[in-house]
């Protein structure tokens, strides 16, 4: 049901000393947000208290709802469906690219524009990574923050064991992780395998072997390849070695935080939230933990950042609030506090000096491979097909086939190749 069927809300726009006051007729009426919860209740609560707070110097009432970042495909398109998007939401930038192709986001170019001015401008990693070839450079989104995984190794187990440096190639790391696990006290590759956003890092990892999931032009998949084969048997014989935790192919989005935290794993790739979880609740863990970027592969090192942003459907009944919202949430004072909370790396030039990104080492290397990381699908190009093709979780779904339902190297290739195809088919 359209919330603005029956209520009618006028916004009078005030310049007053050249901050812009949205003031509702009808207070009564609710603004509804919807935020990516993450793995830290503090930066959760801190988000929703600031959007409480946007909303009582407003004179609005808003409802925030927080939704596991693992479910915001699956929950914003039913509302698609039914029409019930709210009035703003986090997205991941893959899953905004397919809105926005289908009609279903804001533009929000001069939103993005004024907020950069604001404040120094935007990182050009994360202004290249939001303003997609495909969109014609047009922005749908509008990015809070940046994020890719770095690499957690238990040094207190690998040193003793004759491993005191972090690992140049997933090859190297395997052999490490296999030479000092002893399981079922701990196992060595703390690596999704599941279809959640976590385990597309196998796709990082068919990328550091020279697969590919399209051509150049990005019109053609080419997933059926002697590289795409190498890395199946590579990670497929790591799997039958007993290197992976059980359940790793089932694992929800916080299966690798669960093993690393509980000692059930020595390697895992993670944003930091398991930095923070140690930090607060087990230093010991934290003391005998060391960070590295991610291994490479045979062929190339690819380390992936990826892009947070906020958006504002196209169905929403306050779109002036939704965008002075999300100005207000830019603030460099509340940014450094949420930082030194969460997860993220910045997006614009006056996060950079947020304290946290000197005092923390996962912060720092958040940093640095936002920085001098590689943006989006690289490789590959990045398009609306990639990004279905990842939200669809087809590489993990592959080595799944091969190490659970006990398919041929070959037929999972094939597979996976068809599948790919019917994706990229749909956009020519």
């Amino acid at each position: 049901m359209n919330r603005g069927a029956n209520k009618i809300i006028l916004l009078l726009a005030v310049a007053v000393m050249g901050t812009l006051l949205i003031q509702p007729v009808l207070a009564q009426d609710t603004f509804v947000y919807w935020g990516g919860l993450i793995f830290s209740d503090a930066a959760n609560s801190m988000f929703e208290d600031k959007i409480r707070e946007w909303g009582e110097e407003r004179g609005i009432n808003v409802d925030v709802v927080m939704i596991n970042q693992n479910e915001t495909v699956q929950r914003v398109s039913a509302a698609v469906e039914a029409g019930t998007l709210p009035d703003a939401l986090d997205l991941g930038r893959d899953f905004m690219l397919l809105l926005a192709q289908n009609g279903q986001l804001e533009q929000l170019d001069e939103l993005f524009e004024q907020i950069g001015e604001e404040h120094g401008g935007w990182l050009p990693g994360v202004e290249q990574h939001v303003k997609a070839e495909e969109l014609d450079g047009v922005v749908y989104g509008i990015p809070y923050a940046a994020n890719g995984n770095v690499l957690f190794r238990r040094n207190d187990v690998l040193e003793p064991a004759g491993y005191p440096d972090a690992p140049e190639t997933w090859a190297e790391m395997a052999e490490m992780a296999i030479a000092a696990q002893n399981p079922p006290e701990h196992y060595g590759m703390g690596i999704a395998l599941s279809n959640v956003g976590d385990g597309n890092i196998t796709t990082t990892m068919l990328h550091s072997y020279g697969g590919r999931i399209a051509n150049d032009e990005g019109t053609s998949c080419t997933i059926d390849s002697p590289e795409a084969r190498e890395f199946l048997t590579w990670i497929s014989g790591v799997y039958e070695q007993g290197a992976f935790p059980p359940g790793a192919t089932t694992w929800d989005g916080a299966g690798d935080n669960t093993a690393y935290q509980s000692g059930q794993a020595l390697f895992i790739a993670n944003p930091g939230s398991v930095y923070l979880y140690m930090r607060d609740n087990d230093p010991e863990l934290g003391d005998g933990t060391r960070y590295s970027a991610l291994p490479g592969g045979p062929v190339m090192r690819v380390s992936p950042f990826s892009t947070v942003v906020r958006s504002i459907p196209s169905t929403s009944n306050h779109k002036e609030l939704a965008a002075d919202l999300l100005a207000y949430l830019a603030d460099d004072e509340f940014m450094a506090e949420y930082f030194n909370e969460a997860i993220y790396g910045p997006a614009l030039e006056s996060q950079l000096g947020a304290p946290v990104f000197e005092e923390s080492p996962v912060h720092a290397g958040l940093l640095d491979l936002i920085v001098n990381g590689t943006p989006g699908a690289f490789p590959d190009k990045d398009t609306a097909a990639f990004a279905e093709y990842q939200t669809n979780f087809l590489t993990p779904k592959m080595v799944q086939r091969v190490v659970v339902d006990g398919l041929s190297i070959d037929e999972a290739v094939m597979e996976t190749q068809a599948a790919c195809q019917a994706i990229y088919d749909k956009y020519q």
